[in-house]
């Protein structure tokens, strides 16, 4: 941020939102909860658009906000709801009672004279977490996440990796109380974690963008713990969100590195050969790759595998979504060092003009990717788990031994080491092997480039229409009445001018016909009435 227009006011608007995440956080009713979510979400908006004066960063800015929007309009229902049903929106008032709640039905079809009873815990559940949808950039809320790139990298290290977007599961984990008493809302919750992490890990696969390929992990990490909350394992769910905030925070960071020394380039087909002429930033964002891969050793191998593991135990759907996360596992492996070797290996694609200036940044850079590489080891060997357990205990129906835990370990580590193997072979060994492929599955890769159509989708259905209603309303109701209305008032008041100017032509015999003809008016009206 050095040099920029704009230092004092990205800094103060980092304070705002650290404030107020830790004013979300620190929480006990639903209402400062609430207050402090719409809060965070304003930071966002005015971090992404830091740099104002660029279409793209307004555009990500607006589009982070309205889809942030949808989602907290859901959330808002549910706090009512919780006010309505509970009385009390203390935390401790709503958990305490929410056992006896459990019976209790909403017809939700009444005002139309129908019949549709749904169960008043399980439509809270699932209303506060449509917000969870939006904060959490879970599928089909996910398409503001990696627009918002376009703000500076720091706020996608700090924001849109370790702590914003995070805050939809905290949430969830928050309220395990009232999750834990609907089975129903937790499956919801858990496909739709499970939909989030294939769904980013597909579309991160053939992503140029350096920043992009790091924010579309970021959506399919934070899949996985919202799956894992959803099946009950709280504890493995912010063991990872924990554990990936350092690792992806390095990553990005380590992306900002790369973009400073290539003078702002972002596109990764103008990279390569970066390892000698950036050694700190490439041996920090091997070790990121390496946790987020789920290598041994790593802080991404003990939370991932929790999430796995304690997936499997958790009935039929979670042996169900454990395959799915495994599956994710190798794509995640793979597109993470996809990006090390295209950005950091083979021949350099530099533009030439720059080339000769490829140098590490300054310690001020580099010494917090290092405390980062630091951190994305250790914090797997902090005991969470035992720590956090006492404190978010699971449903009954999911707890239990973690049966086949060993088996579930070594297959996530064999899948990670294939994906990394996998990625060398394509970009390392055999270089021309990608565009080989990209040609014979052209619609299967044109599907991920294309981020599976789901913003094109939108822009068809919601947003043209959208716009085109407005234009219709703009032109029919502004202009024609309410304009329509005020400018009338303005020609009526000037036609009034305009009479009332024709009285004052200045000509003296005018003025004294005019007073003739008054006081003829005022002696008739004398002498009739």
């Amino acid at each position: 941020m050095k040099g920029e227009r704009g230092y004092a006011r990205f800094f103060a608007y980092i304070a705002l939102f650290t404030f107020s995440m830790l004013m979300l956080v620190m929480a006990d009713n639903f209402l400062q909860l609430f207050v402090f979510w719409e809060a965070v979400g304003l930071c966002s908006y005015l971090l992404i658009g830091h740099w104002y004066e660029r279409k793209s960063a307004c555009d990500a800015a607006t589009k982070a906000f309205v889809v942030n929007r949808v989602g907290d309009f859901g959330f808002l229902l549910g706090l009512l709801l919780v006010l309505v049903s509970f009385g009390s929106l203390e935390y401790r008032h709503v958990f305490a009672q929410a056992a006896d709640l459990t019976t209790d039905t909403i017809n939700l079809l009444q005002p139309f004279g129908g019949q549709w009873h749904v169960s008043t815990l399980t439509l809270i559940c699932l209303l506060l977490f449509v917000g969870a949808i939006g904060k959490s950039a879970q599928v089909p809320l996910h398409v503001w996440l990696p627009d918002a790139m376009e703000g500076p990298t720091p706020i996608s290290a700090l924001i849109h990796a370790a702590t914003m977007v995070t805050a939809g599961v905290f949430m969830v984990a928050r309220l395990a109380p009232l999750y834990n008493l609907s089975p129903t809302a937790m499956d919801v919750v858990a496909v739709t974690g499970a939909v989030t992490m294939i769904l980013g890990a597909t579309i991160a696969l053939t992503q140029t963008d350096i920043k992009r390929v790091v924010a579309y992990s970021t959506v399919s990490q934070l899949g996985y713990m919202v799956m894992a909350c959803g099946l009950g394992a709280y504890t493995a769910g912010m063991y990872h969100l924990l554990t990936h905030g350092a690792f992806k925070a390095l990553l990005f960071l380590g992306c900002g590195s790369v973009i400073i020394a290539l003078h702002h380039e972002q596109d990764m087909r103008r990279m390569g050969g970066l390892k000698d002429t950036l050694p700190v930033t490439y041996w920090t964002f091997v070790i990121g790759s390496l946790a987020l891969a789920g290598f041994p050793l790593t802080s991404g191998f003990f939370s991932k595998d929790e999430i796995l593991v304690s997936a499997w135990s958790a009935g039929s759907l979670g042996k169900t979504l454990t395959v799915a996360g495994l599956l994710t596992a190798l794509l995640t492996a793979f597109y993470s060092f996809r990006l090390v070797f295209v950005t950091f290996w083979g021949p350099s694609h530099v533009d030439p003009h720059h080339a000769g200036h490829v140098h590490e940044p300054s310690k001020t850079m580099t010494v917090p990717l290092l405390i980062l590489a630091m951190l994305a080891i250790a914090t797997g060997y902090l005991g969470i788990p035992e720590f956090l357990a006492p404190v978010l205990a699971g449903p009954a129906w999911a707890e239990g031994h973690h049966e086949g835990g060993a088996a579930i370990m070594v297959i996530a580590t064999l899948m990670g080491l294939g994906g990394i193997a996998t990625a060398y072979y394509c970009y390392v060994a055999s270089p021309g092997l990608p565009d080989r492929l990209a040609q014979r599955w052209q619609k299967i890769y044109r599907l991920s480039l294309n981020k599976w159509y789901v913003d094109e989708v939108y822009d068809r259905a919601l947003i043209r229409p959208t716009l085109r209603l407005a234009d219709r309303l703009w032109t029919s109701v502004d202009v024609a009445v309410i304009d329509g209305a005020v400018n009338g008032v303005a020609r009526g008041i000037a036609w009034c001018g305009w009479l009332l100017r024709l009285t004052q032509s200045g000509q003296t015999q005018h003025y004294a016909l005019g007073m003739a003809l008054g006081a003829v008016l005022i002696l008739s009206a004398y002498l009739l009435f």
